[in-house]
């Protein structure tokens, strides 16, 4: 399909702001929602795009922001423990239900049951999920029921799921693989700016609709020597 005008879901933050760069870098119309508190975030870009301050699971400002709007690029951070996730993609599934939507998350998130997770990777979720909702930061398990109702709609969408990440300049686009434990996944470490670079580029590969491609960076050991082995 043919993008034109996107919204980036959470624009202010470090990912959503190389998604915004990335999409201007391509001529895209961007329209970028936010916490109103965050708008001074996006400064560099306010001669450049349209920002819709608002919460991210406020049902007005997502239909708002995402009229006319060919793709829908989702940052969906599990906040807080009111259903700060799932509200977020049943409101873009809503109000933007032709649109391609692309969705970024953890690795934590499985679509078939097929992944593996080292001891590390499942204790870390557990501590994380436990603190998070003791303290009320974050809701994973809302994260994980966003993501069930994303699955299961008929919607063009694309969950990706991002590793470790790093600062640093541009390695090129990430390698992606169904599953995670995946041999071209064990360096697990993907710099910020190529997971944005991925987000953006999947708006117009139809051969991700319907895919949840965990991600690793295209210059890591375990990507090298998965192409040396190809």
């Amino acid at each position: 399909m043919t993008i034109e005008k996107v919204c980036i879901v959470g624009a202010s933050g470090k990912l959503g702001q190389y998604m915004v760069q990335h999409a201007l870098d391509k001529g895209y119309e961007v329209v970028g929602v936010c916490r109103e508190k965050s708008v001074g975030k996006l400064d560099r870009f306010k001669d450049q795009i349209t920002i819709i301050p608002g919460a991210t699971n406020d049902r007005e400002v997502i239909k708002e922001a995402v009229a006319g709007c060919d793709g829908v690029l989702t940052v969906l951070v599990p906040w807080g423990v009111n259903e700060y996730s799932s509200g977020t993609a049943q409101a873009v599934m809503d109000y933007a239900p032709d649109a391609r939507l692309i969705y970024s998350v953890g690795w934590h998130i499985t679509m078939d049951g097929q992944d593996v997770y080292s001891r590390s990777l499942k204790m870390q979720e557990k501590v994380g999920g436990f603190v998070g909702r003791l303290f009320r930061l974050v809701d994973i398990d809302d994260q994980v029921e966003a993501c069930r109702r994303i699955f299961a709609s008929d919607t063009k969408w694309t969950v990706v799921r991002g590793s470790d990440l790093e600062e640093g300049e541009s390695q090129g686009l990430p390698v992606w693989s169904r599953h995670v434990g995946d041999p071209i996944l064990e360096s697990n470490m993907t710099r910020r700016v190529d997971f944005a670079l991925f987000m953006v580029e999947a708006l117009e590969n139809d051969e991700l609709i319907h895919e949840a491609p965990a991600i690793v960076g295209c210059q890591t050991p375990s990507a090298l020597a998965h192409r040396a082995d190809s």
